[in-house]
């Protein structure tokens, strides 16, 4: 494997203002970071960071070199062309912000698009980070469509070395094999060096999981303030006035349906309050209930999905 230095550079300013930091927080600073290009069921990774980086102050501390990490094909950046020429270029910018929350307190903010090459070397070059930066937890997050009516308590799977963490909430799977990504390998190669992960992964209804549900992202929230200390008051505030409106519109959709399609969601009602009834509350699928499919449903909420992507 190359050199991981190779593929990130320190900005001197934002690595200075880290110094200072770290010589009052002798704990060490919690570093939350979150790639899109795969899972993210609700944009609730994506809502987040957005959140963050609209309602705090910020600087970077360390750039990586995205034009060895990113299939400009596969995903391609957007260029605006006004009258007779390019006028503006989107940068698929991966980089490491350092961010103070609302009394001040810094901590350390990794996003970007999700890296298509070279995962191994990026997870030894955000390892190298960690050390350098004096990082006590590093935190993950993002939405997986379930099979969960939007009028439930967004459920919660945490995951990584530190999931007691996120107390109350157990994993729903026993085993399985997904598809990997650059998120969950680091995760794992951390776990592997002894350094302290948290994962959260946010239960989003599958029949929304295309459009954005704030609620979930919330929900995230909630729980890594409560993991971290951190204090993040305004991003929360904007969520939840989000998440009212979101929730209000998808009744009001409800409520315009016909019969068949208030009959699908009480169906996954059921089968959540006989699962959160259930002596095994952590499998969402404790008593099986008849209940319908999710192409059933996804063919219902179409008209819904589609008028709600159309708004955004």
């Amino acid at each position: 494997m190359l050199d991981p230095q190779g593929l990130y550079a320190w900005e001197p300013k934002g690595l200075a203002v880290v110094d200072m930091a770290l010589a009052q927080e002798s704990a060490g600073l919690v570093m939350l970071y979150h790639f899109d290009g795969y899972i993210d069921a609700g944009e609730t990774g994506d809502q987040i960071v957005e959140g963050l980086l609209d309602a705090l102050p910020h600087q970077v501390v360390a750039r990586f070199d995205h034009d060895r990490l990113v299939d400009y094909r596969a995903r391609r950046p957007l260029l605006t062309f006004k009258s007779d020429r390019w006028t503006e270029y989107e940068e698929p910018v991966i980089e490491v912000r350092l961010v103070q929350d609302a009394t001040g307190a810094p901590f350390l903010l990794l996003s970007g698009p999700e890296p298509d090459v070279e995962w191994e070397r990026f997870a030894a070059a955000v390892r190298q980070i960690v050390e350098r930066l004096g990082v006590r937890l590093s935190v993950n997050f993002h939405g997986i469509p379930m099979g969960v009516p939007h009028t439930r308590p967004v459920g919660l799977t945490p995951h990584g070395n530190r999931s007691d963490l996120v107390p109350g909430h157990h994993s729903p799977f026993a085993e399985a094999q997904v598809p990997g990504s650059a998120e969950a390998l680091l995760e794992y190669r951390l776990m592997e060096a002894g350094h302290d992960v948290l994962g959260v992964a946010a239960h989003v209804p599958h029949y929304i999981a295309r459009s954005p549900y704030p609620d979930a992202a919330l929900t995230v929230l909630e729980a890594i303030t409560a993991a971290t200390g951190l204090v993040l008051p305004s991003v929360a505030h904007s969520l939840r006035n989000d998440a009212l409106r979101t929730q209000t519109e998808i009744d009001r959709q409800i409520r315009e349906g016909d019969e068949e399609l208030t009959s699908l969601v009480q169906g996954l009602e059921h089968q959540y309050d006989a699962a959160a009834g259930a002596e095994t509350r952590g499998n969402m699928l404790a008593e099986p209930i008849d209940i319908p499919s999710a192409d059933e449903i996804g063919r219902e909420f179409e008209r819904f999905l589609a008028e709600r992507e159309g708004d955004n």
